[in-house]
């Protein structure tokens, strides 16, 4: 769990200058900043989607997960959960804007979106593997320094709620670590290249583009609602491999 901690503590730490420094800083050098990192993030996604092995695995994860989310209701959830923490800690009247889920205010705006960023991705789920199997918490370090310069840029746009993002870290990064160390040596040797990982990896990647189009307000995509795709392509290669099928 230490680089889970680390983790939370580099967002907190993002978040928090980033709201400090963007009310300071004028709204065009704000949207700008704000464009620039989506298109880093499309880069990155990118990057990810195109180390797959077979785009069917990929697609497969992504219909499915789709459905699965959206009968979940995942980013309706997550909606619900960044209202409720506005009200509670949001201080001053702040007027709702319109942000990238339409009736989200920008509090809840900037949890959704960071939730998201710093969920997603093999860095989030191998280094919490290996931080739960053996306490190597190297990538989770690493990790956590992008996320901190993130947030940083996040938050100088989207405001507090980008720092109360660490909770969906704690949840999903410590959830991950917890369970790796429950089942142990039960999950044999995990890298890189593990074919799960790749195709898992691959997968995140295409949810990472579709959150570079929110950043960009080029389209509406309930990106939390294909969560489930992350999970669900590993577990299709698990199946190929155990009914013998090459991919």
């Amino acid at each position: 769990m230490t680089g889970t901690i680390i983790n939370i503590i580099t967002v907190v730490i993002g978040g928090t200058l980033g709201t400090f420094l963007g009310a300071r800083l004028p709204d065009k050098v704000r949207e700008t900043v704000m464009h620039g990192l989506g298109l880093l993030v499309f880069v990155i996604g990118l990057q990810m989607a195109l180390t797959t092995h077979n785009i069917l695995i990929v697609m497969a994860s992504i219909l499915v997960g789709g459905i699965i989310g959206e009968l979940v209701g995942i980013q309706a959830w997550l909606d619900t959960l960044g209202k409720k923490l506005e009200e509670r800690f949001a201080r001053g009247p702040s007027p709702r804007e319109l942000g990238v889920g339409g009736e989200a205010g920008k509090f809840t705006r900037g949890f959704v979106t960071a939730s998201l960023v710093f969920c997603i991705g093999p860095l989030a789920i191998l280094g919490s593997i290996q931080d739960g199997l053996i306490g190597d918490f190297n990538l989770l370090t690493i990790k956590s320094v992008l996320d901190g310069f993130a947030g940083l840029a996040f938050a100088s746009t989207l405001g507090i709620g980008v720092s109360f993002a660490a909770l969906s870290v704690l949840v999903y990064q410590g959830g991950i670590s917890l369970l790796a160390m429950l089942l142990g040596s039960a999950l044999g040797s995990v890298t890189r290249e593990t074919p799960w990982v790749i195709e898992m990896s691959a997968t995140g990647g295409v949810l990472i583009m579709g959150i570079s189009l929110l950043l960009l307000d080029l389209k509406q995509i309930r990106v939390a609602n294909l969560l489930p795709a992350v999970l669900i392509a590993p577990l299709i290669v698990v199946a190929l491999v155990a009914l013998g099928i090459k991919f």
